[in-house]
């Protein structure tokens, strides 16, 4: 391994893999113990430091308030977790766990390793992405690149080598997140160009429901029953019936039963089944149908279970890719990233995309767009901006994610102020340019043109919604666009006229006189048209009294501009 080479890791829900490229292939490396799959759990015991992996996973049901499971749920939140050992961050727990990979692979290469690329589900928003970035370095880790998993399992299964052109569905259910992902690879180029998700539904979901059905069935809550639940649904993705004995449950007297696979698939199914609109929404951005695809490949442990593989060759009308192991797919492709970062895998890129869009509020509080949702990253894009108030000193930036058109429904992920001169209303000049990495973190600068003052903010503000409530924006946003329209026109309709009608009135003060009674008759009938448009909030009538105004002003319009032509030949006293 040359000392520029990089690890590539898959930091799990469930499990995390680390993997190193050796002689031009991606290796996954094995613990101590000899196992690729380390269980992402971490627990603290009553002496000693903490410790990750497959013991503290036994630990889940005995000591559950001092075992950490599933903590990559909780990413990019400011909830801690309350231990023995004190309170932590969902990244510091997750630091615990790259940590153990990172003596792993130090152990098996037998060298430092310090840089690192890092999957995340391709439906993190920024927050999430920061929170795992974090994680990394608090690991010691530089980071060299944060890769949508979806994008790394292409890689792991080949993809590359459909063809010049393909498209690819990527399902991907894991033990806590689902992605769906449409990918393009044209030329060598893997490029995401529609993805969608829910970083809160997953395997643990069908192992919980699981737990409450054999619970409410065997009428016990013994503290193995969770163990044996995922050893039950395990078992059932190779056979057809399983037995669940419970060895003295209460010391005396133990219990079996019989789960088949088609009481476990009715169990499961309504979890499934919740995949089946974000894999349409992800197909209808992409606007693709299925026959438009050359392949689709399955991600994640959960899609061992026939039921999920029935499901996704009905949804896609064609049989899924199980070529590569599900577990595995994500860090090898992780790897195999790495590999393209530092030189060892050539001819490939890897483009990927940003899931919500990103903008600032404008005056009257509307959402202004700066980078779509889908836009390809690593990208930059930029506006400008003016000042709405004369004599206004300071513009207040508000960095906005989301996909309504009002600011007030979008997720606030940061504010600053970038002070300028104060000048007339609407000849301040300030430009805002979004930037976002290669690791999708967004960065903002604000700069006034005149004086060249300028700020660059990292946003890393946490924004403390569920992850169910990112689906909910996105479902909103298609629910109520019609309303949002409608209110983002009237409010710009609003603005349009507050701006008409003072410039109107000075307009009337200083060439007023140059107009004949019927023209200035007919102006002030216009206003007064637009001041009642204004009290109705009726958005046809206010664009309509609006476009009435601005065309029965022109001749008024001209006037002013031949007087400010006038004054400004006096003063250079060719008049």
């Amino acid at each position: 391994m040359l000392m520029s080479d990089i690890v590539g890791i898959d930091l799990g829900t469930t499990n995390s893999l680390i993997g190193a490229m050796e002689a031009g292939f991606p290796l996954l490396l094995a613990d101590a113990d000899g196992e690729r799959l380390t269980p992402s759990v971490v627990h603290f015991p009553a002496n000693g430091e903490a410790i990750v992996g497959r013991a503290p996973s036994r630990m889940r049901a005995l000591d559950p308030q001092n075992t950490i499971a599933s903590i990559k749920r909780l990413m990019g939140t400011r909830e801690k977790v309350r231990t023995r050992a004190g309170e932590f961050s969902p990244e510091q727990i997750s630091a615990l766990i790259l940590k153990k990979l990172k003596a792993d692979a130090e152990r098996a290469l037998e060298r430092e390793v310090t840089r690192a690329v890092i999957t995340v589900p391709a439906y993190f928003n920024d927050a999430q992405r920061n929170a795992t970035k974090a994680a990394g370095e608090l690991a010691g880790f530089t980071v060299e690149r944060i890769v949508n998993e979806p994008t790394a399992a292409a890689l792991a299964y080949g993809m590359d080598k459909l063809g010049e052109k393909s498209k690819i569905a990527v399902y991907d259910l894991g033990g806590g997140t689902f992605d769906i992902s449409i990918l393009e690879l044209n030329k060598g180029v893997f490029q995401v160009i529609a993805t969608n998700g829910n970083t809160r539904l997953g395997g643990d979901d069908i192992d919980a429901a699981l737990v409450d059905f054999l619970a409410d069935k065997l009428q016990v809550s013994d503290a193995r029953l969770h163990e044996t639940a995922i050893a039950a649904k395990h078992r059932l993705s190779a056979e057809t019936e399983t037995q669940i004995d419970l060895p003295f449950f209460d010391g005396e007297n133990s219990l079996s039963f019989t789960l088949t696979r088609a009481g476990l698939d009715r169990i499961a199914r309504p979890i499934v089944e919740k995949t089946r609109a974000h894999c349409l929404r992800s197909l209808a951005d992409a606007k693709l149908s299925p026959a438009d695809l050359d392949a689709v490949i399955l991600v994640g442990g959960v899609t061992r279970m026939p039921l999920v593989r029935d499901f996704v060759r009905d949804l896609f009308q064609r049989e899924p890719n199980t070529s590569q192991n599900p577990d595995e797919a994500v860090a090898l492709g992780a790897t195999l990233q790495a590999g393209i970062l530092s030189g060892a895998v050539q001819n490939m890129v890897l483009l990927d995309v940003t899931p919500l869009s990103l903008g600032i509020e404008t005056f009257g509080g509307l959402m202004n767009v700066i980078i779509p949702r889908n836009s390809t990253i690593p990208l930059k894009a930029g506006e400008m901006f003016t000042n709405a108030l004369a004599g206004q000193r300071a513009m207040s930036i508000k960095v906005l994610q989301g996909e309504r058109e009002m600011a007030r429904d979008n997720w606030p992920l940061g504010e600053f102020e970038l002070e300028f001169e104060p000048a007339p209303k609407g000849q301040a000049r300030v430009g805002v340019q979004f930037e976002i990495d290669a690791n999708g973190i967004l960065h903002v600068l604000a700069r006034d043109t005149k004086t060249g003052v300028e700020k660059i903010v990292e946003i890393k503000s946490a924004v403390d919604v569920s992850d169910e409530a990112v689906e909910q924006m996105i479902a909103e946003s298609v629910e109520h666009a019609f309303d949002d329209m409608s209110e983002r026109v009237l409010t710009e309709a609003k603005l349009k006229a507050n701006e008409m009608l003072p410039a109107v009135r000075d307009a009337l003060q200083k060439v007023g006189e140059d107009l004949s009674n019927e023209e200035k008759s007919r102006v002030a009938e216009l206003m007064r048209e637009v001041e009642a448009a204004l009290e109705s909030g009726e958005v046809q009538r206010l664009k309509k009294a609006n476009a009435a105004l601005d065309e029965g002003t022109q001749h008024l319009a001209a006037l002013l501009v031949e007087r400010a032509m006038d004054e400004a030949l006096r003063r250079k006293g060719v008049l």
